[in-house]
Formats: C-alpha cells, sequence, structure tokens
C-alpha cells in the first residue's frame, strides 16, 4: 500500500510531494527530506509533522496553525511571518531558526531548543516556553504576555522592548540578559538569576522578585516594586543607589535622624552615579 503526502500552498499549488510503499504516513513524513525545501506559503493547517526533517526549510508566511511539530528538526528554518498559533513544538529543535513576526500565540514550546533563534516583534502570547532554551536568542519587541517561561535558559538573550508583562518567569536564567525598556509589569520572577542582566529603563512595577539574583545587574532608570516581592538578592552597586535614592527622600521629607543620614551617607559614598544626583 502506497503512502503519499502532498504539501500545499494556501492558494492549493503543490509546493512538495512524497510517496513510498507500505510505509505509514508518520514514517513517511520523517523518511520525507524536507531539508531546504521550498514551502513558502505553505498551508499546514493542524498537520502532523512530528520528527520531520525541515532543517533550513523555507516557510516563511506559512501556516502551520495547529501543527504537531514535536521534535522536529528546524534548525535555521525560514518561518518568518509564518502562523503557528497553538502549534506543538515541544522538544523541537529551532536552533538558529528565523521566526520574525512569526504568530506563536498559546503554542507549546515545553524544552524546544531555541540557541539563537532570531524572534524580533514575534507574538508569543500566552505561549508554553517551561524548561526553553534560549540562549542567545533575539527577542527584541516580541509579545511575551502571560507566557509561561519557567525554568527557561535565556542567558544573554536580547529582550531590548519585549513585552513581558504578566509572564512567568520562575527560576528562569536571564543572566547578561538584554530586559533595556522592557515591560515587566506583574511578572513573576521569584528565584530567578539576572545576574549581570541590564534593565536599563525596564518597567519592574508590581513585579515579584522574591528570592531572585540581581548581582551585578543595572537598574538605572528602571521601575523597582516597594512591595513584599521585592526581597531580592544584590551587589553593593545596586545597595548604594537604592540607599543613595532613600537618603535623598529622606532629606527632602525632613525624615531620619540625623546619626541615619550620617551612616547611609557614609555607605553610599562612590555609588556610580554619584556626580549626577
Amino acid at each position: 500500500m502506497k503512502s503519499k503526502i502532498e504539501i500545499k500552498s494556501i492558494f492549493g499549488r503543490v509546493l512538495f510531494s512524497f510517496e513510498t510503499e507500505n510505509n505509514t504516513i508518520k514514517k513517511t513524513i520523517t523518511e520525507a527530506d524536507l531539508r531546504e525545501a521550498n514551502l513558502r506559503g505553505a498551508d499546514l493547517t493542524g498537520a502532523n509533522l512530528t520528527e520531520a526533517n525541515l532543517t533550513g526549510a523555507d516557510l516563511p508566511g506559512a501556516n502551520l496553525t495547529g501543527a504537531d511539530l514535536r521534535e522536529a528538526d528546524l534548525r535555521g528554518a525560514n518561518l518568518t511571518g509564518a502562523d503557528l498559533t497553538g502549534a506543538d513544538l515541544s522538544r523541537a529543535n529551532l536552533t538558529g531558526a528565523y521566526l520574525s513576526r512569526a504568530d506563536l500565540t498559546g503554542a507549546d514550546l515545553r524544552e524546544a531548543d531555541l540557541r539563537g533563534a532570531n524572534l524580533p516583534g514575534a507574538n508569543l502570547t500566552e505561549a508554553d516556553l517551561r524548561g526553553a532554551n534560549l540562549p542567545g536568542a533575539d527577542l527584541t519587541e516580541a509579545d511575551l504576555r502571560g507566557a509561561n517561561l519557567t525554568g527557561a535558559n535565556l542567558t544573554e538573550a536580547n529582550l531590548t522592548e519585549a513585552d513581558l508583562s504578566r509572564a512567568d518567569l520562575r527560576g528562569a536564567d536571564l543572566r547578561e540578559a538584554d530586559l533595556t525598556e522592557a515591560n515587566l509589569r506583574e511578572a513573576y520572577l521569584r528565584g530567578a538569576n539576572l545576574r549581570e542582566a541590564d534593565l536599563t529603563g525596564a518597567n519592574l512595577s508590581r513585579v515579584n522578585l522574591r528570592g531572585a539574583n540581581l548581582t551585578g545587574a543595572d537598574l538605572d532608570f528602571s521601575c523597582l516594586p516597594l512591595w513584599c516581592g521585592a526581597g531580592f538578592k544584590a551587589d553593593k552597586r545596586i545597595c548604594k543607589q537604592l540607599v543613595a535614592h532613600t537618603l535623598k527622600i529622606l532629606e527632602l521629607s525632613g525624615e531620619g535622624s540625623i546619626t541615619l543620614r550620617k551612616n547611609m551617607t557614609s555607605y553610599k559614598k562612590g555609588w556610580h552615579r554619584e556626580n549626577e544626583f
């Protein structure tokens, strides 16, 4: 019995065809050589592409809504502007893939490998990225509202101006990540590692930082929460910065004893923006 797969464009044109004897559809897909295949604008809605080899495949503008791409190999694939709404990409290999402006709303990316992936402007609203591997990924201006990034590896990731409001980042590794001007309003960063992260101008209002590590992080011009969720670990640089600002408020408000102010003045001496304050 012959098994045949055809991939068509959204206009019905056949882009790829593969046929084998005495095979299941799943095995046929696995055996099909889709490496570097030209699948621009392909209609793969709900397609079963589990473990498919799509290395370097050209899929810009493709419709992969609800597609099953578990453990698929998408290294270096071009998915620019592709629709992956609700797609299952758990444990898929997306190393170096191009996902600029792709729609990954509600997608399952648990334990996916996204090392060095390009996701600027991508829509990852409510996406499941638990345990995902994203070191060095470009997430500039990406929409990650409500995304689950629990335990995700985001070391050295570029999250400049990304929207992470209400995102769950518990235990996430954000060492040396660039979060300049990022929106982290109401994000859950309990136990997250933010060592050496750049949070310049970031919105941290109502964020939960309890147990987080901000040693060496840059918090200049950021909005830091002043509530019970702000119990985080910091280095001397940040501590001096916080004391300097608190002392300024005390002086302007006529609060605090002379001894307290003198001790605070002594402690903050030499903080990195002293000449501008």
